[in-house]
C-alpha cells in the first residue's frame, strides 16, 4: 500500500512509519511523510527508507500521488502553545486540506483526536458523554471531529482520541512530553521526582506502540471516533512508584503547587475503552510498567546512560 503519514517526523508518525515499514507479515508498504519540522525532526526517520517533504499541511498541498490510506497526525500539540489562534488555524485548515486529498484519493483516512476535549468531565470518559473543552488544543480537535463524522459511510474515516501517549521519540516534543519521560529523566540524574501536591491527579499512559496498533486497526474497523486508552487510571504517586519499580531505584516525590489556572487543567483522564474494543477490535497490550520497561532502553540512550 502506499501511505502518506502527515507528521511523520514527530513521535507518534515516526513511530508509525517505523512499523509501516518494518511489518513482519509479508506486506510492503511505500511511505510517504509530511512534517514542517516545527515539532518534528529528521532524526526521528534515520535509518527508513521513506520519501519526506517538508509541508505544512495548512498551505496548499502538492500533488505527491495517489496515497491508499492516510495517517493524520500532523498538528500543534502543546495545549499550553502561546497562540490560540495559530492552533485553531493550523489544525483546522490542516485537517480540511487532508479530508479533500483523502476524498480525492479515495484513501482510508485514520486522524488523531485526543482525550483533551473530555476536560474534567467524569471518569472513565465515554465517547458520547458531553465535551469540556479547556483549551485551543481541544477546541481544534473538537472542530476535527465534527468535520469528520458526516463524512463517515461516504468515505472511510476513523478518528482515535488518544489518551496520554509515552515512548521512544517523544522527546523532540518539549514540554508536552509524557510525565514519565520527564520524570524519568529528573530520576536518572538524582534528583527526586516533582509531582503536584498531593499526586492524586490520574492518567491513562498509553504506550506508543499500542497507538500504532490502533492506527491500524482503525483501516478495517468501523468508521467513527473512539478512544485509545488503557481503561486503567494512574494516580501521580502511583506513577513515581512504577518508575521507581521499572528503573530500580528509591525516589520520593517532591511535592509543588499545581502552577497552571484549574479551569484549563486536566486533572484526570481515564478512557472507557469497550467502544474501540467492540469496532476496532483494540484493545492495549503494554501495561504501564512493560511499556516503561520496554521504553527504558530507548530513553538510556537519549540520557547517555551506558
Amino acid at each position: 500500500m502506499r501511505c502518506l503519514v502527515t507528521g511523520g517526523a514527530g513521535f507518534i508518525g515516526s513511530n508509525l512509519v517505523e512499523h509501516l515499514l518494518t511489518v513482519k507479515d509479508g506486506s510492503k508498504h511505500d511511505v510517504v511523510v509530511y512534517d514542517n519540522l516545527l515539532t518534528g525532526h529528521r532524526s526521528n526517520l534515520q535509518g527508513f527508507n521513506c520519501e519526506f517533504h517538508q509541508i505544512d499541511v495548512s498551505e496548499e498541498l502538492p500533488d505527491h500521488g495517489k496515497f491508499d490510506w492516510i495517517f493524520h497526525q500532523a498538528a500543534i500539540t502543546d495545549p499550553r502553545h502561546g497562540d490560540d489562534s495559530e492552533t485553531l488555524h493550523k489544525n483546522i485548515v490542516g485537517f480540511e486540506r487532508i479530508l479533500r486529498l483523502a476524498e480525492q484519493h479515495k484513501s482510508k483516512l485514520v486522524y488523531a483526536s485526543t482525550a483533551g476535549l473530555y476536560g474534567n468531565g467524569p471518569v472513565p470518559m465515554k465517547e458520547d458523554q458531553p465535551k469540556e473543552i479547556l483549551t485551543a488544543y481541544g477546541e481544534s480537535k473538537w472542530k476535527m471531529d465534527q468535520m469528520a463524522t458526516p463524512l463517515m459511510g461516504k468515505m472511510h474515516i476513523v478518528g482515535l482520541r488518544y489518551f496520554n501517549v509515552f515512548g521512544p521519540r517523544e522527546s523532540g516534543k518539549g514540554r508536552p512530553a509524557s510525565m514519565i519521560y520527564h520524570l524519568s529523566k529528573q530520576m536518572v540524574e538524582g534528583k527526586r521526582p516533582r509531582i503536584f501536591k498531593m499526586g492524586e491527579q490520574i492518567r491513562d499512559h498509553i504506550y506508543v506502540k499500542d497507538c500504532v496498533r490502533a492506527n491500524l486497526l482503525a483501516l478495517e474497523g468501523k468508521c467513527g471516533v473512539y478512544n485509545v486508552g488503557t481503561g486503567i487510571g494512574t494516580n501521580f504517586n502511583e506513577l513515581v512508584a512504577a518508575l521507581n519499580r521499572c528503573w530500580k531505584m528509591d525516589l520520593a516525590p517532591e511535592y509543588f503547587d499545581m502552577p497552571y489556572d484549574p479551569k484549563t487543567y486536566q486533572s484526570n483522564t481515564q478512557a472507557e475503552p469497550s467502544l474501540a474494543a467492540a469496532n476496532l477490535k483494540f484493545k492495549a497490550k503494554y501495561s504501564l510498567d512493560d511499556g516503561i520497561l520496554d521504553y527504558i532502553p530507548s530513553m538510556k540512550k537519549e540520557f547517555n546512560l551506558s
